[in-house]
C-alpha cells in the first residue's frame, strides 16, 4: 500500500502524523495517506528511522512492533486499521517484549492483555 503518491490526486487526502519511539530522542514526522494502515505506517517509520541511523536500533521487522495513541489509552492500535480514522496526528511506537511477539505469533490476542497489565503496573500518578 502506498503512503504517499507523487501523482496529483484530488481525493487523496494526506496527513502530517508524528510518531514518537520508546528511548529515542526525538520523534520521526512522516507524511502519509489517510488511508494508509498502520502495518504501512509503522513499517515506512522504520525505514525512515534506520536511514536517518537513530539509536538505539530497532530493527525492520513491523510485526515486532505496535503502534498507539493517547486517544485509543493503552489498547494498540490494530494493523488493519487505517491511520487517519483516529482523528489524531501523535503517534508512539513501541517494540514488543520477546514474549509478546511469540504470543502475538500463536494467538493475535494475547498480547494485548500483556500489554494492559504491563502499563499499569509501570504508569504512576503524580
Amino acid at each position: 500500500m502506498l503512503l504517499f503518491k507523487k501523482v496529483k490526486d484530488p481525493a487523496m487526502k494526506r496527513i502530517l502524523i508524528k510518531i514518537n519511539v520508546v528511548g529515542s530522542t526525538g520523534p520521526i514526522r512522516l507524511v502519509v495517506n489517510e488511508e494508509a494502515a498502520v502495518a504501512a505506517v509503522i513499517q515506512t517509520a522504520l525505514k525512515s528511522y534506520a536511514r536517518e541511523s537513530r539509536f538505539p536500533v530497532l530493527g525492520t521487522k513491523c510485526s515486532d512492533f505496535f503502534l498507539y495513541t493517547p486517544v485509543a489509552g493503552t489498547e494498540a492500535l490494530s494493523p488493519w486499521d487505517m491511520i487517519g480514522s483516529f482523528g489524531v496526528r501523535n503517534f508512539m511506537l513501541c517494540k514488543k517484549p520477546r514474549e509478546v511477539a511469540e504470543i502475538t505469533k500463536k494467538n493475535s490476542g494475547s498480547w494485548k492483555s500483556w500489554f494492559n497489565k504491563s502499563v499499569t503496573l509501570k504508569v504512576t500518578s503524580h
